[in-house]
């Protein structure tokens, strides 16, 4: 980003940031665990403005939480599959009441278009694969046109 793009770069509500607060953003994106020592060195700032520049991020909600990263398959749950559902039989209230409470599903996201629904789920093997559709059958029309199955080869996370 140049330094034209960051001069204009503002967030909701007003709250302008600036290239070290986007090289902060960065960093804490890889690992939410660095120091603040280590953020001072790699941005060349004190100690004290790099806390202050991430409690004004968190006041201003550009930093909503820090989080940790679990490794799936060391929970032994490394199938990692994006599923759609469409045509629901039950209410909107009612599947996402159900969805919430699925051990299986990382993500659910209502969406427009033939397709109600997107769901990531990570489950064991492909036995636990089946139990999680057969538990989705009775919420929506599932044909090979309408509920598509994709296990993951590599994925990237923007953050």
């Amino acid at each position: 980003m140049n330094q034209n793009e960051l001069k204009n770069l503002r967030f909701e509500g007003g709250c302008r940031v600036d290239k070290l607060d986007i090289d902060l953003l960065k960093y804490l994106q890889e690992n939410a665990r660095i120091t603040i020592s280590e953020l001072s060195k790699k941005i060349a700032l004190s100690r004290p403005s790099i806390t202050e520049r991430i409690l004004r991020l968190q006041e201003k909600g550009i930093i909503e939480e820090f989080t940790a990263r679990i490794s799936l398959n060391a929970i032994n749950r490394a199938t990692i599959l994006f599923i759609q559902l469409s045509s629901l039989k039950v209410s909107n209230i009612e599947f996402e009441q159900m969805i919430k409470e699925d051990k299986d599903v990382l993500e659910c996201h209502r969406v427009t278009g033939n397709t109600s629904y997107f769901i990531k789920a990570a489950v064991k093997d492909m036995s636990n694969m089946k139990l999680l559709i057969d538990r989705l059958m009775p919420y929506g029309d599932i044909n090979t046109t309408r509920f598509r199955i994709s296990c993951t080869l590599s994925s990237y996370s923007a953050n």
